[in-house]
């Protein structure tokens, strides 16, 4: 059986695992859907791609139905180089609709032209043209999924004329914003939308991890919830994230007074848990070493964990260093405590307050927070190194490299620059050999094994933590 083979008999079965995988063109009507779409065509009447790009380079359009749009994404891009993968990550989870093209080149090293040809060369689209589909994309999941007012999804999703909207989203989706919402009509008015993942998928496993790491009370947890309190640009809010099993995605529920935002949130969202892995390549590349197998066994659906905030997760790791899990999370309560604002909201009568940022940190003296004069250091150092510039949480800058930059400032050595790679960066490839719990594993497996599952080292790292930290989630 070969592999078109392979994907049309996916197809048949609605298989969710090759969900954003591939994609199928229908001959016969110009349409290309996901592998679960209900419509299932003749052998004949269809080809296959291995990106909604190219599909939509051959001349197909999306279809309304399953709306490609809303597949999973993938870890292994058709980009052939790294800056290119870095790049297209940074384009998907980036906070802004806004799109410079020399601003956005300049955080890689290059000029606008020279990414330019790059990526038409490997992916056929430039940054910007894959920026905007985006935007489109984003607004065709507000319109199918929420009954926001169709001028304030245009804004929304960082359009500033109604005419170039309507004409860009006819262009691409071949129907018009009202056309798809009368085909779409919802009656609820809550502003709910869905993220889907490919199964399997730990949902509990990455619920206990934030459970344990806890940031305040700007995070709790009910009924195989997470509510999140979020803020952007002094505007607080809250977004609830649960899971669909029935429907393999997400349901996230978000409560800010400012619609605009709604493209970062989901971007963190799907960050957070992992959305876009694929755990048949993760299987596949950490069972090459049948000790790991077996334990691979016992943890299907394994994800990677991060944080909502790469900043709030740095901070989190500096004080959390040599203490238990327990105590770090007290520690980032003190913080919180001693120097945060108030949100103007409350959770059982108590205030909620927002993280402190860099800035306010640096110039504390940390009294509020029961830790080493050493660690105070540490964190303020930390944070004036990223208001001097000399330091960055880039998602976009070279893992080696940042670590290296990390082990300059005094108190942070191996084991937290990794961390900080592993959960800040999310660098699929981190591994922090010095942990203590991967210390202890390592005497079981092979280094060298280990090291052959490069880049999914992270989710070994993640792997040997469940198993052997027993009760503690590290």
């Amino acid at each position: 059986m070969n592999k078109e083979d392979i994907y049309y008999q996916a197809m048949l079965t609605r298989d969710n695992r090759f969900d954003g995988k591939f994609y199928v063109g229908v001959k016969t009507t110009g349409i290309y859907c996901r592998p679960i779409c209900p419509a299932k065509p003749k052998r004949e009447n269809v080809e296959f791609f291995t990106s909604s790009l190219a599909a939509e380079k051959a001349g197909y359009r999306p279809c309304l139905r399953c709306r490609p749009e809303s597949a999973p994404g993938s870890p292994v891009w058709i980009g052939k180089s790294a800056m290119v993968n870095r790049a297209i990550k940074m384009i998907q989870l980036q906070e802004t609709l806004r799109f410079d093209e020399n601003e956005f080149a300049a955080l890689f090293g290059v000029s606008a032209r020279h990414l330019r040809r790059v990526f038409t060369d490997e992916i056929g689209k430039t940054p910007k043209q894959l920026a905007f589909d985006n935007r489109l994309n984003l607004a065709r999941k507000l319109i199918t999924e929420t009954r926001l007012p169709l001028t304030e999804i245009a804004f929304s999703s960082g359009f500033e004329s109604i005419r170039r909207y309507n004409d860009a989203f006819r262009k691409r989706f071949k129907k018009s914003p009202s056309q798809i919402r009368r085909l779409n009509l919802k009656k609820d008015s809550a502003l709910v939308l869905s993220l889907a993942y490919r199964p399997p998928y730990d949902y509990q496993g990455l619920l206990s991890f934030y459970k344990a790491h806890q940031v305040g009370l700007l995070e709790r947890f009910e009924d195989d919830k997470m509510v999140r309190i979020i803020e952007f640009d002094g505007k607080v809010g809250e977004v609830i994230i649960s899971n669909n099993e029935a429907t393999h995605s997400l349901k996230v529920e978000i409560d800010f007074p400012d619609s605009s935002y709604i493209h970062s949130i989901l971007g963190r969202v799907r960050a957070m848990f992992d959305l876009d892995s694929d755990p048949l390549i993760i299987s596949n590349a950490l069972e090459s070493d049948p000790s790991i197998k077996k334990i691979i066994k016992k943890h299907p659906g394994l994800r990677l964990p991060s944080g909502w905030d790469g900043f709030e997760t740095a901070v989190c790791a500096i004080l959390g260093q040599f203490v238990s899990v327990e105590f770090g999370r007290a520690l980032v309560n003190d913080l919180i405590h001693s120097l945060g604002e108030d949100s103007g909201r409350k959770h059982e009568g108590q205030s909620i307050k927002l993280f402190p940022s860099p800035e306010v940190i640096a110039k504390s003296n940390l009294n509020g927070v029961r830790t080493t004069k050493a660690r105070k250091e540490t964190l303020k150092t930390f944070c004036k190194a990223l208001l001097s510039g000399d330091l960055s949480l880039e998602l976009t800058q070279d893992s080696e490299e940042f670590i290296r930059n990390l082990e300059k400032v005094k108190g942070i050595g191996p084991w937290t620059s990794n961390y900080m790679a592993l959960k800040v960066l999310r660098h699929t490839d981190a591994f922090p050999a010095t942990d203590l719990i991967i210390a202890r594993a390592l005497k079981k497996h092979s280094i060298e094994g280990i090291n052959k599952m490069a880049p999914w080292r992270g989710y070994v790292t993640t792997l040997l933590w469940k198993e052997y930290a027993k009760r503690i989630i590290k």
